[in-house]
């Protein structure tokens, strides 16, 4: 082994065995707290994400708990109003900031640089301060629900409601700020996976041979980053309104009420796509492994995301229909509306196509996308329905509204992620799942989820009103309610065992081969769970199936360098190599900037100086973060 002054020690010197120890020596943190902070491996800060967002799901899954119990019975006394209206509202804002957009980043932080043959995410650090600050956010949002100041406004914050006028004390400035912490977390993945996906594939991975979760990330990524401003320009002009005196939602000094509603929303809908395209990737991952065939119509999948992805933005004048707009403006949105169930409906008539000329497997993932599969289709058509401006006129704010949002939600996003949880539960721990009792989740969760659900729709046609904490007896809702309730304890059931299976396979689980499932995308070339370095030579591509189409072992790239963490960058639309770039180590900046950066949102909901007098230690953190230390990669 040989040192070259000038290109350092290259992996074309070494063994196998020498590269992967100097690899893992170069790549690898060491033991200790202050490792484990300063970490930016892209897979421990992935793990970390995903664990988090499922504290979170267990948390909301609690408070739909309690609100079922309250609900069970007329004129229960179980829970006051003001207590009721912090727990639907954090219910909503946990399920939807707190859980379900950031756990589907999660698995693109974890999943897709392995996806695309390269050893760590783009931005290394900014994805350590990413989950820094979502941790922040959400603990901010319980400890004020958990010291009776939760907000109370909805998950959706309408002014006046949730203004200075109406909106009393700090509640709904948390509700605010914590929309700051999420949406900046969120916008950061964002960035990272879309540099990711362009920049860092491993040669020969054009455009056409990307895998189909990962594309279904990249548009994600894109739509992130193009509607969370629109929320984040919402919840500061409501703090701005609240502490500082402004008017932009005061109709008396020229403000606009409806303005909220338009902002939120042009975010909102959005957000439901945000969470259901990672789930198209997901689906079509688990399908083509447990069919034994890659996906039918690969294009027409990849556009049938873009158009979803553009749809997107055409629809948010859908939750707006009562609000007293002009009819013709509505008509357009009802046939945007219409329309965003085309390429849903081509995605699903290329998985049946691809099942129908299959083999299929009906192991535990496979199944829950069955169950998808048959939950969205449901979500979909009353989706249709409510899409209809005289159809939505008479069911706005009632259970059916609840119903269809959880069809869509619930049915479109966590099936798909419990199974990819089963599916890629081996690449994050290298143990198995149980397959018995993944059999018995899906079962209870699928049952209880319908028979929970299903009946809303009718008490939302018989007039039944969310946000409401009781009812009068005389009203026909009693039984249907205790039937959802009790329905409700088959759902959290199923969660409770999905979490005992995880807890105990991650514990003492069988241990996974490198490939459990036959699967033929990049990541499973890794060991299980990847190394630090998750590839001690980038993988060269040749198809959109590699492991299926290379008999043998995939070709490789030599070259880089082993004593310093380096990534090759590679051609957006053909993936041919470029460049060598050097790879950030790890640091405890982005913690302190997190920190920081707390510091100064938190101080704001108390003082608009803490803008001011906040600037300085985030501006000492990002000089800590920033500052040239004489070592390449800490200076890229």
């Amino acid at each position: 082994m040989t040192r070259s002054a000038e290109d350092g020690l290259r992996d074309t010197a070494l063994s196998d065995r020498e590269l992967k120890r100097a690899l893992a020596s170069t790549w690898s943190a060491q033991p200790g707290l202050w490792e484990a902070l300063s970490t930016v491996d892209h897979k421990v800060i992935g793990r970390r994400y995903i664990a988090t967002a499922f504290v979170f799901l267990a948390l909301g899954g609690v408070l739909s708990l309690l609100m079922r119990l309250q609900l069970a019975q007329p004129e229960a006394r179980f829970i006051g109003p003001d207590r009721y209206n912090q727990i639907f509202t954090m219910h909503g804002s946990n399920m939807m900031f707190l859980f379900a957009v950031p756990v589907m980043q999660a698995m693109a932080v974890y999943l897709v640089p392995l996806m695309v043959g390269t050893r760590n995410i783009a931005f290394p650090r900014l994805n350590a301060f990413s989950y820094w600050i979502y941790v922040a956010g959400g603990l901010l949002l319980w400890i004020a629900f958990i010291v009776d100041t939760g907000p109370d406004v909805g998950w959706f914050a309408y002014v006046p409601l949730s203004g200075p006028q109406y909106g009393a004390g700090k509640r709904a400035d948390i509700w605010a700020q914590m929309i700051t912490f999420t949406e900046l977390s969120a916008l950061a993945v964002a960035v990272e996976i879309v540099v990711t996906v362009f920049k860092q594939r491993a040669p020969g991975m054009s455009l056409d041979r990307i895998p189909l979760f990962v594309w279904s990330m990249l548009v994600t990524s894109f739509l992130v980053i193009l509607a969370m401003p629109a929320i984040m320009i919402a919840s500061t002009s409501l703090i701005l309104d609240r502490l500082v005196g402004t008017h932009f939602f005061n109709p008396a000094e020229g403000g606009d009420v409806l303005l909220w509603q338009h902002l939120f929303w042009f975010f909102g809908h959005p957000e439901v796509y945000i969470i259901f395209l990672p789930a198209v990737g997901m689906v079509s991952t688990i399908v083509a492994t447990f069919t034994g065939r890659p996906v039918f119509g690969y294009l027409a999948m990849v556009m049938a995301l873009v158009a979803t992805g553009v749809l997107a933005f055409g629809l948010w004048v859908h939750h707006m229909f009562v609000a007293g707009l002009p009819r013709l403006g509505e008509s357009f949105f009802t046939a945007s509306s219409m329309a965003i169930a085309v390429p849903a409906g081509l995605q699903i008539f290329c998985w049946l196509a691809t099942i129908w000329a299959g083999k299929p497997i009906f192991k535990t993932p496979f199944l829950f996308v069955i169950g998808f599969m048959v939950i969205f289709v449901i979500g979909g058509l009353t989706g249709v329905m409510v899409a209809s401006v005289p159809f939505d006129t008479q069911v706005h704010d009632t259970y059916f509204v609840v119903a269809h949002f959880h069809y869509v939600l619930v049915g479109g996003a966590v099936f798909p992620l419990l199974g990819a949880i089963y599916y890629w539960f081996p690449k994050l721990t290298g143990k198995m799942m149980s397959e018995t009792l993944g059999r018995w989740v899906f079962g209870l969760i699928f049952g209880g989820f319908n028979l929970t659900f299903f009946p809303m729709h009718i008490l939302g046609l018989q007039g039944m009103p969310r946000r409401i904490y009781t009812y009068q007896p005389e009203m026909p809702w009693a039984g249907l309610n205790m039937f959802v309730s009790l329905s409700a304890i088959a759902v959290a059931a199923g969660f409770l065992l999905f979490f005992i299976d995880a807890i105990r396979s991650a514990w003492s689980g069988p241990v996974a081969t490198a490939n459990p499932w036959g699967a033929s995308t990049l990541e499973w070339a890794a060991s299980s769970p990847p190394q630090p370095y998750n590839f001690a030579r980038p993988p060269v591509v040749g198809s959109r199936e590699p492991l299926w189409t290379e008999a043998t072992a995939l070709p490789v790239v030599a070259g880089l360098r082993v004593d310093r963490r380096e990534l090759l960058i590679t051609s957006v639309v053909e993936g041919i190599p470029e460049a060598l770039e050097s790879s950030v180590g790890n640091s405890i900046w982005p913690l302190w900037a997190a920190l920081a950066t707390t510091l100064t949102l938190v101080w704001s909901i108390f003082s608009p100086w803490a803008v001011v007098w906040g600037s300085i230690p985030v501006s000492v953190s990002l000089i800590g973060w920033f500052w040239p230390k004489g070592v390449p990669e800490d200076e890229s």
